[in-house]
């Protein structure tokens, strides 16, 4: 997997709060803090457009960040994102320190691959439904991946492919598979509209009524007459 380099700038902040965080928004930076590691807590604040620009991408979610602050560089990952309900502009960044010996725990996207091919759809008439967009993975810094490949060239109609049979880069687990969780990540099935017209056309030889089962309440309506006669 071909890795992209990330750099955010950012500058150390001293006033906090609701109303700092509006100053700053009109300034064009967006308030955020960066944690963990071995320093404490340090309230920063990044360019709006530039990190505007790095949220585009999809590597810069589930990707090692080089932070620029007062002149010192750091290795971070970004760990939660707030964006304002009606713009979707970015108002809070949470960015965690990482050591390259301890343990991550990242929220990595998955890339689906081969359901042009797999006969479930190219041959059955399936169709391709993803259960899953997103897995948690824990590893070392060094081996986080940007993306996880998800390979469903081989998958016929009502057959699926689950989180234990991904294939992982070294290194990686998955947090789902440790906890017993080996969900369904993405399966082929029948249109819905093509399984029901199935149904009523199977069903209908059960709901045909014998000719002389028709005839027998006309039968015994007859036999009434003639005996009121």
């Amino acid at each position: 997997m071909a890795k992209e380099n990330f750099v955010v700038n950012a500058e150390p902040r001293v006033d906090q709060g609701k109303g700092a965080s509006r100053r700053l928004r009109r300034e064009g930076k967006v308030p955020a803090i960066v944690y963990g590691g071995k320093d404490e807590p340090t309230a920063i604040a990044v360019s709006d457009n530039e990190l505007f620009k790095h949220l585009k991408v999809e590597a810069f979610y589930s990707h090692l960040l080089t932070l620029n602050l007062d002149g010192v560089s750091q290795q971070v990952v970004l760990k939660d994102l707030q964006r304002h309900p009606v713009t979707g502009y970015a108002i809070h960044a949470d960015f965690q320190r990482v050591l390259a010996d301890k343990l991550l725990h990242m929220h990595v996207p998955l890339h689906f691959k081969g359901s042009d091919v797999a006969p479930g759809v190219k041959t059955g008439g399936g169709i391709v439904e993803h259960q899953l967009n997103q897995v948690e993975v824990e590893c070392l810094p060094k081996d986080l991946p940007e993306y996880i490949e998800v390979d469903l060239s081989g998958l016929n109609v009502n057959e699926s492919v689950h989180l234990s049979q991904l294939q992982l880069p070294a290194g990686v687990t998955l947090v789902q598979l440790k906890h017993g969780n080996d969900q369904s990540v993405a399966s082929v099935h029948l249109p819905r509209a093509a399984v029901e017209e199935e149904v009523p056309a199977e069903a209908a030889p059960a709901a045909e009524v014998p000719a002389t089962a028709q005839k027998a309440p006309a039968a015994d309506a007859a036999k009434k007459d003639e005996k009121k006669k």
